[in-house]
């Protein structure tokens, strides 16, 4: 058990914090610079798997962040394709943990740039989170696992990669087949060719590095390895310096924050459902794109099951409504609806089951 930092670890974190205060520059959503679940939420738009308007976009972060990996597992002989570790399984945790991703409005990673902007809403969030990882760890240490995957055929480890690069070459040729937000968060966007570029370096770099939000905290707690968190720290420090720097930071406030509520007990819950999927699953959203890339189907599975949660929490008024401010001085609270208060009950529900019954198995096979 190394407790040393890896620098990488480090560099990726600040490059992460540069690149989500570049795109935002450039046209991303503010405080969005990088949200997986808010670009996987636009894709399962822009695909029409959801109708809600202002959150469709074939956003190139996701596929750059794939292809970067993929790229760099390639050429240092890391990409092993591998799969059948519990994925119906994953499938479902997966989009569970889209639906309380969504309920918060923002995955992990959102959470903490967000927190770089100074949204105290983040911060309830982040309790939230570590108590859900708390929850995840608890069921690790009773023996909760989904099993090792296996060696699998070259096809299977290319699958996401390759509907990665179909997308991309859909999205450039033909975008008229796509759903395309005229306003709101889905209208926001850098350019193609850097969002691009900037996500295949990101994708590249969080594969060597390992960053994982969630692995960070789990190892912290665990092993009192403090090595993935750095990562997150360097993320947090970089993007507040950046906007102190470039102006855009106005003090810590829950109060008309970017694309965001102000309804703490489902900030906490959001993220703690998410927190705690993402311990069974072995990572944060961030990680499982980056795990797909390198030819994981398991991954690949996972990131499938949250693109139809996405599709799920916006057809069925689940995701959390942001606050508003009007020009004319009159501010909406935002918040969650009860459909989304009763998916988050059901999706604790589902995890503690998953979670007892994996035990139960693998105690019975344990006396057999």
């Amino acid at each position: 058990m190394s407790k040393r930092i890896n620098l990488w670890v480090v560099i990726t974190g600040v490059l992460v914090g540069v690149a989500a205060l570049v795109l935002t520059a450039f046209g991303n959503p503010a405080n969005m610079g990088f949200c997986i679940a808010c670009f996987l939420r636009d894709i399962a738009g822009a695909t029409k798997l959801h109708s809600a308007a202002v959150v469709q976009y074939v956003r190139p972060e996701i596929i750059g962040l794939v292809l970067g990996s993929t790229i760099l597992a390639v050429i240092t002989g890391e990409f092993k394709p591998k799969a059948g570790s519990s994925p119906a399984t994953r499938f479902i945790i997966g989009a569970f943990v889209m639906i309380g991703a969504l309920v918060f409005l923002g995955c992990p990673l959102r959470m903490v740039i967000r927190m770089g902007g100074g949204d105290l809403n983040a911060f309830i969030g982040l309790g939230g989170f570590a108590i859900g990882i708390l929850i995840g760890i608890f069921f690790l240490k009773k023996g909760f696992s989904l099993k090792r995957n296996h060696p699998v055929t070259l096809s299977e480890g290319i699958a996401m990669p390759g509907l990665m690069i179909g997308l991309l070459v859909l999205f450039l040729a033909v975008p008229a087949i796509f759903a395309f937000s005229e306003q709101g968060p889905g209208s926001k966007h850098a350019p193609i060719l850097l969002s691009l570029v900037v996500a295949i370096v990101i994708g590249a770099l969080a594969q060597k590095s390992r960053i994982c939000m969630v692995g960070g905290m789990r190892d912290a707690i665990m092993f009192k390895d403090f090595n993935l968190i750095a990562g997150f720290g360097a993320i947090f420090v970089t993007i507040l310096l950046g906007n102190i720097i470039l102006g855009n930071f106005k003090g810590f406030s829950t109060y008309n924050q970017p694309i965001a509520h102000e309804s703490w007990l489902w900030n906490l819950l959001g993220m703690t459902l998410v927190g705690w999927g993402s311990v069974l699953l072995g990572g944060c959203p961030l990680r499982q794109l980056i795990l797909a890339g390198e030819g994981n189907g398991d991954s690949a599975v996972t990131v499938l099951g949250m693109i139809v949660g996405a599709a799920f929490a916006h057809n069925f008024g689940l995701a959390g409504t942001a606050s508003k401010l009007a020009e004319d001085g009159t501010y909406t609270a935002g918040g969650i609806a009860t459909a989304g208060k009763i998916a988050v009950g059901i999706g604790f529900a589902v995890l503690l089951l998953i979670s007892i019954v994996n035990i139960l198995k693998k105690r019975e096979a344990a006396k057999e």
